[in-house]
């Protein structure tokens, strides 16, 4: 039996544990608590299609914010290793998610993680040309005459023109037997006709349509199709070439940013949605062509016939083509030298 004297201690004591518990409870729910936004970052052109694919997402789910960043994609990238939270990216080529998996951001299977390794929807480099088309540009050729001034981005910064200095090298390995001399002959030709190279893909964009550069933007076909749109076939048009590069638009759970703030769970959703009927449509009407079949067969008239070749049966795959083309010193550097 315990005397009276002891009853305040023993009962503070119980009281100290009931409310070490119920703070316990408290912080535990406030962890489990997952965010409500996500920030998507994003490459340079896409600004409308994710523009209204956040917004069909959201409806979706209420409360939730998706926040987005565009720039070139090596930009976005390198900006996630250095401090940006990016929950997702959604970018233009696979380089650079590959280089956030090296630097410990995203995991070594991502192309695991989504159907079509992990490229909801595609594209690839096109023209855009002054209306009537007055200098006659209709394929690769035309881009490395003298008098023909091309606009598209700096490929040392935007996955864009990566994709436009491989595509234009792609035609040059067939046109020239490959020939490897008069492939970078005919590439650094295009690089000279070049006035200006912007760092993104909408700047160049800019350049050509708004500052009225040149006479031929080299962009995506998506992009092609939203600048006609906006601007007016009495001002713009576009020109389908003969043969292209497959663009696939690579996305990816940026582990890293998730397991830090809780998000894995929302960003995987988010990504999710890219792949759903209605996702796929809002992409096909912004441009993009897409692998659902129900929205492929609604677009069918929309998009013109085109022969498609692939990194991986012209260059060898993305690691050779990181290491012969775009490693510092490599074939890029030395056509594009100093500009």
């Amino acid at each position: 039996m315990w005397a009276p004297f002891e009853l305040p201690g023993v009962f503070m004591k119980r009281l100290l544990i009931i409310g070490t518990a119920i703070a316990a409870l408290f912080a535990g729910a406030a962890q489990a608590q997952a965010p409500t936004t996500i920030l998507n970052a994003s490459y340079d052109v896409a600004r409308e299609v994710f523009a209204a694919e956040n917004e069909a997402f959201i409806k979706q789910h209420p409360g939730v914010t998706v926040d987005q960043s565009h720039a070139g994609t090596s930009k976005q990238a390198r900006a996630i290793v250095e401090g940006l939270e990016a929950d997702v990216v959604t970018f233009n080529q696979v380089t650079d998610v590959d280089f956030l998996v090296k630097q410990g951001f995203v995991s070594a299977d991502w192309k695991k993680d989504f159907p079509n390794d992990a490229s909801p929807f595609y594209s690839f480099p096109s023209f855009l040309v002054r209306a009537g088309n007055p200098k006659g540009i209709k394929d690769w050729d035309d881009l490395a005459r003298d008098d023909v001034k091309v606009v598209f981005p700096n490929p040392k910064t935007s996955g864009n023109a990566r994709y436009t200095y491989l595509a234009a090298t792609a035609y040059a390995k067939e046109k020239f037997n490959g020939d490897e001399k008069k492939v970078q002959e005919f590439v650094k030709k295009i690089f000279d006709n070049t006035p200006v190279f912007d760092t993104g893909g909408r700047a160049a964009t800019t350049t050509f349509v708004e500052r009225e550069i040149g006479d031929v933007l080299i962009t995506f076909e998506a992009e092609t199709r939203g600048i006609a749109k906006q601007y007016g076939a009495d001002k713009v048009e576009g020109v389908v070439p003969s043969v292209s590069l497959l663009a696939e638009f690579p996305v990816a759970v940026v582990d890293k940013v998730v397991d830090k703030r809780g998000s894995r769970e929302l960003a995987k959703s988010y990504l999710d949605f890219l792949y759903t009927e209605e996702g796929q449509r809002i992409a096909a009407e912004f441009g993009h062509r897409v692998h659902d079949e129900k929205v492929v067969g609604e677009f069918k008239d929309k998009f013109p016939a085109i022969r498609l070749v692939n990194v991986n049966d012209v260059f060898g795959g993305w690691d050779k083509i990181q290491k012969e083309h775009f490693a510092s010193g490599a074939t890029l550097d030395t056509l594009y030298g100093s500009r």
